[in-house]
């Protein structure tokens, strides 16, 4: 397999699963800062312009949801996902809030360009950034984590998307200790080896 990914973007959440997973797969940095991500070259892999895409003997898998849940079944030893239906649920339940709700009011910081024709309107969906990511993070807070991760004492793929949107927060005008429940979770998957793999190898 291989997975291409940005430095500190939602792609790393798959590395992680990765890694967790312990499956073979060979990272391919697509550079942002010269726009690698919008070429014709990159265009043939994921003609929507953007990060994560999986590689895999099927073709090529997009999204960042849509990745995790493959890794979860192409590793099921790994036990990346619950098996109770409720579980299941409540694990989408969080990675759906994520990608719809979390991910977009960060990328309004930098993203205002989706969503605004005039760049004066940039400047006003960037100073609610941190905001609504603080207001993300008091509903996660609240009912996104039920006990050190997500689904409580053992991890699952909602922890990796999660991990890595939280490491955007301090950019984004969050301070990670007015949560302390966010805090303590962040500590507990920089623990992990797989979060020190993908971290050592750059993509942190």
């Amino acid at each position: 397999m291989q997975l291409y990914y940005a430095p500190n973007t939602i792609s790393v959440a798959v590395a992680i699963a990765l890694e967790e997973s312990k499956l073979d797969y060979e990272p391919v940095h697509i550079d942002f800062a010269s726009k690698e991500q919008l070429g014709s070259a990159y265009a043939q892999i994921n003609p929507k312009g953007r990060v994560p895409a999986l590689v895999v003997d099927g073709g090529i898998l997009t999204e960042t949801g849509a990745l995790l849940e493959y890794v979860a079944d192409a590793a099921p030893d790994a036990h990346l996902r619950p098996d109770d239906p409720i579980l299941l649920a409540r694990m989408r339940e969080v990675m759906f809030y994520l990608a719809s709700t979390m991910h977009v009011n960060h990328a309004h910081k930098l993203r205002g360009s989706r969503w605004a024709s005039k760049t004066s309107s940039y400047k006003d969906m960037q100073a609610k950034v941190p905001q609504t990511m603080a207001a993300s993070c008091t509903h996660v807070s609240q009912y996104g984590l039920r006990g050190p991760f997500v689904l409580g004492e053992e991890t699952c793929l909602a922890d990796f998307y999660l991990y890595t949107i939280c490491t955007w927060l301090e950019g984004d005008g969050v301070s990670v200790a007015d949560f302390p429940k966010i805090q303590k979770f962040m500590m507990a998957m920089e623990q992990r080896d797989s979060v020190r793999a993908v971290t050592a190898k750059g993509m942190l």
